[in-house]
């Protein structure tokens, strides 16, 4: 058995009309939600109540001096259907998922990295 390594993950796109239609309605409400904060905040922390990672990452920011919008979608116990909406549409399997300038940096150990480095102000510089 021949293992390939891929440098992007390929997306299933034979799909059915029918199902299509299914994949693009499913919570699109909040989908369209996180797209408009990603496209006009500068920072966008998607994540959930009880998730020690996303406290982390709010903590960072603030004491970085950081402003971000905060969008949360229910704890581990609900809100799940709404969050694999978000996993889907973002291709990231985990919570937090944080937008900088519209771009997915990853989750709180991308964004700890990117602040220790300072790397995270070139990023904000950006237009």
């Amino acid at each position: 058995m021949t293992i390939q390594t891929q440098t992007q993950r390929p997306v299933h796109t034979n799909i059915g009309s029918n199902i299509q239609r299914k994949v693009d309605e499913f919570h699109s409400n909040v989908i369209q939600e996180v797209i408009q904060h990603v496209n006009e905040d500068d920072v966008v922390v998607v994540g959930m109540a009880w998730n020690p990672f996303v406290s982390r990452a709010i903590k960072a920011l603030n004491k970085a001096n950081i402003s971000y919008t905060y969008l949360g979608y229910g704890s581990y116990i609900s809100g799940w259907k709404p969050r694999l909406s978000i996993k889907m549409w973002s291709g990231w399997p985990t919570f937090p998922q944080i937008f900088v300038k519209g771009t997915l940096i990853g989750g709180f150990t991308d964004l700890d990295t990117l602040l220790k480095s300072g790397n995270i102000s070139s990023l904000l510089d950006t237009p």
